[in-house]
């Protein structure tokens, strides 16, 4: 609610002291002076009254000013979630993990109504051999009598986590290690009498009831052969990383082999004792040789291991496995090109059939959008096939296609599927771009439900039954709310409501956030999001810093909250910065079209519309139009670092993190799907590449990398600055030793955040 209030001083100097009267309304409101004698009190109070009544105040408008500290040492604008939320089988419970002064607990909670009805794990009472363990995951069996407590977990890559396991029986009480090593990718078989892990390359699984140990593989080899866990570039392209799947019935095991002999090397300097520690993995770069993969079908019975047939192995991608029954495996081929798609159907003797395939003039992305209906030959997925992401259902045996949704706008996930309703659940952005509901359809067709009517972004998560959904619900100015929904949408309690982040928020003068509009370079109306300083005066000129990321179907501008950088982007406001956030062409949940527009030639379009939004920027009344910068990290610094020098006329600072500077160092599945090889598409690598430009450098230029980036490495960055040097253009860098891609560990994210807001203040 807004309130509405001033302050008026009152002074006089030939008045006696007492009369110099200061009247305060609202001390976040504005100041007016007013000279006045003794005789215009009276009037000047009534004047007063009126004003009071006219003048708009925000009512989050408080004095404190943000700190870096704030952000990243003293964490004072967390936001708070659900930690550890599980629904359990039955659809009316779930577990949470519950810390109050080191103790850890595990408990279960009514759905419904929130009561308490047991602790299942207390980590002060059940301790292993007096050790107390500190859980950062846990995982049920299916019957919910034994789980899996995961603890010191370690990173290997960005989703590939070695845990120390420990098996927790629930009715013995009794806790037990799965390996006297830190494992991968621990999981229970449905039955609950096995634990498949992955370690050392290999694919092991342990029997609960013998205690026996079985090595499901032996050839794993550390940079030749990896078996259930997958290479770099599947981890980070794909999105996954544990490579395998049980069957629902137990019996087997469908594993991933990759055979990485032929990919070539690249090795990190560690610079973390007297001679620097070299580490060699493999990284296939735009181009170069991937992994060989085989899709392999072990049998517990038996121990017999069969290949599924896929083909000629090589420039070919298996982006997917999922089984469909106790006994039919579905497995993703896609080709190298990633413009054609297919789902084989394989049988447990390994033969394998195509059961649909679909082909697209750019690409397809691949996603986990896909479920399998009981015993009728279909199944519900997404596809573009229609110029925007829809749901569709197919039938294999009658080669039926059914489209469930339609309309301009994307859908983003199914969510799950209530077989006794038959209906599907999913999230879309049908109202517009920057929203995202839940929706229900019938699987039969029909036309869709929308669950969720608030506007603003609903992020869900399906609890077990899908009798209930676990909805993240925020808009672009309000914190997030974490709400317990049934199946019809009607929300049965709040579960978190992060009162505490929107009372601390109203202590600080935060600038206002909107969402706006604004012309890109090829005529399209851009989604932008704005924050002015909380004093912000249209009669004054500030400068811009401009925000992005830019990459393809990616998506900064969106009605929820936080937005990126949030509170370190009003923490500039505060210090008379404009931010603006645009995302230009090439982004999401704006169709195929716009998204696709990209492809061949990654960076120009996307940078054309930056420097353009900038230059319609730099004629509004309140922005100072030689002071406007930009900048953005991985794509986002690959795009600033291209904004500055093909925009040398506008933008005068720009900082770039962790940016890719030519395409040629990046890694092949990412790079080649949008620009195919450099032997293809020589012109479309080389032209936008920020490399090739670098002696276009006006402005001040920020440069900001980590040693240790094993994702975009640190090969870009120094082949740009030799580039700079070349050309004799002087530039600024902060090089952080071993850190990965994120920049973080201990106080790096406050290091790195106070170089560049010392970067801005003087530059900008």
């Amino acid at each position: 609610m807004a309130l509405h209030c001033a302050i008026f001083v009152l002074y006089h100097p030939q008045i006696p002291p007492f009369l110099n009267t200061c009247l305060i309304f609202d001390s976040a409101c504005r100041i007016l002076y007013l000279k006045l004698s003794i005789l215009h009190i009276m009037r000047s109070l009534l004047f007063i009254a009126a004003l009071a009544l006219v003048l708009p105040c925000s009512a989050r408008n408080g004095h404190k000013k943000i700190t870096l500290e704030d952000i990243w040492s003293k964490n004072t604008f967390a936001v708070r979630s659900v930690p550890g939320f599980n629904a359990m089988e039955d659809g009316l419970h779930y577990t949470q993990t519950d810390n109050n002064n080191g103790v850890q607990q595990i408990n279960v909670y009514e759905l419904a109504s929130g009561n308490k009805v047991k602790t299942l794990f207390d980590n002060s009472l059940q301790q292993y051999n007096g050790k107390k363990l500190q859980l950062d995951e846990y995982v049920f069996s299916k019957d919910e009598q034994k789980m899996l407590l995961l603890t010191e977990s370690k990173n290997i890559y960005r989703r590939s986590i070695t845990h120390t396991v420990y098996i927790y029986d629930l009715t013995t009480k009794k806790i037990q290690p799965l390996d006297n090593e830190k494992v991968l990718h621990a999981s229970f078989s449905p039955d609950g009498k096995k634990v498949a892990y992955v370690k050392d390359n290999n694919l092991y699984y342990k029997d609960l009831v013998n205690g026996r140990t079985i090595a499901v593989t032996k050839d794993g080899k550390q940079n030749h052969i990896i078996n259930g866990n997958c290479d770099w570039v599947y981890e980070e392209e794909f999105s996954f990383t544990k490579a395998y799947e049980w069957s629902g019935n137990s019996k087997m095991i469908a594993y991933y082999r990759f055979d990485e002999s032929k990919v070539k090397e690249y090795t990190l300097t560690y610079f973390d004792s007297l001679y620097p520690r070299m580490y060699t993995y493999k990284y296939p770069k735009a181009g170069e040789d991937n992994s060989l993969v085989q899709v392999k079908l072990y049998s517990l019975s038996g121990a017999r291991t069969i290949n599924a047939d896929l083909g000629p192995v090589k420039d070919q991608y298996i982006p997917r496995i999922k089984w469909m029954d106790d006994d039919h495996l579905c497995i993703y081929r896609l080709n190298r090109h990633q413009n054609k798609l297919e789902l084989l159907r394989t049988e447990a003797n390994g033969h394998t059939g195509v059961i649909y395939e679909e082909e697209n003039k750019y690409y397809i992305d691949i996603n986990d959008n896909i479920k399998f209906l009981p015993a009728n030959g279909s199944f519900v997925f997404s596809s573009e096939r229609t110029g925007y992401n829809h749901l569709f259902s197919y039938n294999w045996k009658s080669k039926s296609l059914n489209e469930l949704t339609r309309g301009d706008y994307d859908i983003e996930s199914i969510v799950g599927i209530n077989e006794s309703k038959q209906m599907v659940y999913y999230t879309a952005a049908e109202n517009s771009p920057l929203e995202r509901k839940l929706y229900a359809v019938s699987w039969q067709g029909g036309a869709p439900k929308c669950l969720t009517s608030e506007n603003g972004t609903h992020s869900i998560t399906a609890c077990k039954g899908n009798k209930y959904f676990l909805d993240r619900y925020s808009r672009i100015a309000k914190v997030p709310v974490y709400y317990l929904r049934d199946a019809e949408g009607n929300i049965v309690r709040t579960l978190e409501d992060n009162s505490k982040l929107d009372e601390t928020m109203q202590q600080y003068a935060l600038g206002d956030i909107k969402l706006m509009k604004i012309k890109g370079a090829y005529g399209d109306e851009l989604n932008a999001w704005m924050i002015r300083p909380p004093d912000f005066n249209s009669s004054r000129q500030y400068p811009v810093l401009m925000y992005q990321y830019s990459g393809p179907g990616s998506q900064q501008v969106a009605d929820r909250f936080p937005v990126g950088d949030y509170f370190w982007h009003q923490m500039l406001a505060q210090k008379g910065y404009i931010i603006v956030c645009v995302d230009g062409t090439g982004t999401g949940f704006r169709g195929e079209e716009f998204r696709k527009k990209t492809y061949l030639r990654l960076g120009k379009m996307e940078s054309d519309d930056q420097i353009a939004v900038a230059k319609h920027l730099a004629e509004l009344d309140y922005v100072d139009k030689d002071r406007i910068g930009i900048w953005g990290w991985s794509y986002g610094g690959f795009m600033s670092s291209t904004c500055i020098f093909k925009g040398n006329d506008v933008f005068k600072a720009a900082i770039a993190v962790a940016p890719v500077t030519n395409w040629r160092y990046y890694d092949n599945i990412y790079t080649e799907r949008y620009m195919r090889t450099p032997t293809e598409n020589e012109k479309g690598y080389d032209e936008n590449a920020p490399e090739k430009m670098a002696g276009n450098l006006k402005g001040k230029f920020l440069l900001v990398h980590g040693t240790g980036d094993d994702n975009v490495h640190f090969q870009n960055s120094a082949m740009l600055i030799n580039e700079l040097i070349k050309a004799n253009k002087d530039y600024d860098s902060e090089i952080y030793p071993n850190r990965a891609h994120g920049i973080s560990g201990g106080n790096t994210r406050l290091h790195l955040y106070r170089r560049m807001t010392s970067f801005i203040l003087e530059n900008l």
